[in-house]
């Protein structure tokens, strides 16, 4: 098959941005974020994210277009800018984060087909389980026919997804009442929310977790048939995601209170649809996520590969994850993946993992990417790289990629110490497949600067061992 039979064009890369955007989470969404905050927070959150995930999406698309050689994903920005181990990282990172994400998406899909079949329970039990590794292999198979297919089915489950999604928003907005909304509008009635500060910083990892994906497109460089669609791509699908996750948080609070919403079992979407048009609207809501499941399933298989084969290219991993079977899919980069998600399913097993705890483990994970991604960004337009006749735009960069670098560090923040050392614990082995890629091609594993940061990871690692050994972390 031709290397150009296989290239994408825009629609299919805005759909991968949108299909990894929309998996789970948004179904999840009104319950998610009542657990943390009132009405009155939820806006302000709301306001604080879609600023600083607009001026990231808009630093993904100035990257995109500044630095066209930089076509192996958001891990080549960390690597130009802060060195090689910082490179891999992100991308060991971004990897990690995308199978959990996965783990987190099975354990939702047969929690909410739970709610027909007892035996699924909250999606980790046996039944569950073995249902689910079918599913993760059957997904496997279909990837290693060929990427442009898997591609465009995974255009066609992005577009089945929105339209329920539609639906809802429609019928909430007619059953939406302001008295509701606005009934205890900071919280201050439910002493466990806390101050309004503290509300939004504990609805933030949602927030994150939610848009996940936006960097889809950029993943994809080398593979996209114009590279002019990438940050076009990204844009589109952020202001579409976040139009909907908007719509289906804020009027969800205007149809009941925050207890209740809190209160709801997960997808509390169809909780909301229940309570405004009966039973038939929790189906239409559980349909829907099902196939949006399936959709984010889909897409983020293709990212898990393509993440580690971008990475082996350019030698910042491994050699033996460039291989690519006779359809130009990266083979090995996906049966690893693949393996470590079975692996993970059987873990919650005897975990009892919830969705929750996954989404909030994932989340961390790629908070470091975000961070050097913004953080190059910050680079690129302070020296001036590409700007040499254009001082209104290298200022205006600037200021955005500012912005987001602060936003990624106020994520950083919110997510807590704890989600931080669980970090580190799984950075930290890594570096076994980092000294392998630096050795294959001759060169010593750390600079003294790396082995600082190394050390710094690895008492965080330790840390968190201890942790979860004693009790005092979980997972």
């Amino acid at each position: 098959m031709s290397q150009s039979a296989q290239k994408l064009r825009l629609s299919a890369l805005i759909a991968l941005v949108v299909g990894s955007m929309i998996g789970g989470g948004i179904f999840s969404l009104p319950q998610n974020m009542a657990a943390s905050a009132s009405a009155g927070a939820v806006l302000i959150g709301w306001g604080i994210t879609g600023v600083g995930m607009l001026t990231l999406a808009l630093v993904f698309q100035t990257l995109a277009n500044r630095k066209p050689e930089l076509d192996t994903g958001v891990y080549a920005y960390a690597k130009a800018g802060f060195g090689d181990y910082m490179g891999f990282s992100s991308a060991w990172g971004y990897w990690i984060s995308a199978w959990i994400g996965n783990v987190s998406y099975m354990v939702l899909l047969f929690s909410t087909l739970g709610l027909f079949f007892p035996a699924f329970g909250e999606g980790n039990t046996g039944p569950a389980i073995a249902c689910a590794s079918v599913l993760l292999w059957a997904i496997h198979f279909l990837v290693l026919r060929g990427i442009r297919e898997a591609a465009f089915l995974n255009l066609i489950t992005t577009i089945a997804k929105v339209v329920p999604l539609v639906l809802f928003i429609v019928l909430a907005a007619l059953a939406f009442r302001f008295d509701i909304f606005v009934a205890d509008f900071w919280g201050k009635g439910n002493l466990e929310l806390g101050s309004v500060m503290n509300q939004v910083r504990g609805m933030m990892l949602v927030t994150v977790w939610v848009f996940i994906g936006i960097e889809g497109a950029n993943i994809y460089s080398a593979r996209a048939q114009d590279r002019r669609d990438i940050g076009k791509a990204t844009v589109i699908g952020f202001y579409g995601v976040l139009l909907l996750l908007v719509l289906v948080n804020v009027l969800s609070m205007g149809i009941m209170s925050q207890p209740e919403l809190a209160a709801l079992k997960n997808p509390s979407m169809a909780g909301v649809l229940e309570h405004v048009v009966g039973r038939w609207g929790a189906l239409l809501v559980s349909v829907g996520l099902i196939v949006s499941l399936l959709g984010g399933l889909l897409a983020w298989t293709l990212l898990c590969a393509e993440i580690l084969f971008a990475g082996a290219r350019d030698h910042t991993m491994p050699a033996f994850l460039r291989k690519e079977n006779a359809r130009q899919v990266p083979s090995n980069a996906l049966w690893l993946s693949n393996g470590l998600i079975q692996l993970m399913l059987v873990i919650t097993l005897f975990n009892d993992a919830t969705y929750l705890h996954l989404l909030y483990l994932a989340t961390s994970m790629i908070l470091v990417p975000y961070f050097w991604s913004a953080a190059y960004a910050v680079l690129v337009s302070w020296r001036g790289e590409t700007y040499e006749n254009e001082p209104g735009a290298r200022r205006k960069d600037l200021l955005i990629a500012l912005v987001a670098l602060l936003y990624a560090a106020w994520l950083l923040y919110a997510g807590g110490v704890q989600y931080l050392l669980l970090s580190a614990l799984l950075y930290a082995p890594g570096a076994l497949l980092f000294a392998r890629a630096r050795r294959e091609c001759g060169q010593s594993v750390f600079t003294l600067l790396e082995k600082l940061i190394f050390a710094g990871v690895l008492i965080g690692a330790v840390i968190a061992a201890y942790g979860l050994y004693d009790g005092f972390l979980t997972l």
